[in-house]
């Protein structure tokens, strides 16, 4: 079986601390997720950026061929969610 996400894997490791998400667009900030979860090669997570933009949801999923995290954005006066963008980069954040 292939690898697992290295980025996918790194923010599993990292929660339920907070953790800094890079962004492919150079956008970074901190997250905290609740719950983050593999399903074979297939990554999942849910939470909240705890440095701005308090009263959306967060989430997180991998592309349809695993090679990418997607960042999903649903704010409270939006139906369903947003693609963010791709994390291209996750780090444990300053406590």
């Amino acid at each position: 079986m292939p690898d697992l996400n290295p980025i996918a894997k790194r923010i599993h490791n990292v929660q339920p601390r907070p953790v800094r998400l890079t962004l492919d667009a150079g956008e970074t900030g901190v997250y905290e997720f609740s719950s983050t979860e593999f399903f074979q090669r297939e990554f999942r997570g849910e939470g909240v950026r705890t440095d701005a933009d308090a009263d959306a949801e967060f989430r997180l999923i991998t592309s349809e061929d695993h090679e990418s995290v997607l960042l999903g954005r649903s704010g409270p006066d939006e139906e369903g969610w947003a693609v963010v963008g791709e994390v291209v980069g996750a780090e444990r954040a300053a406590e």
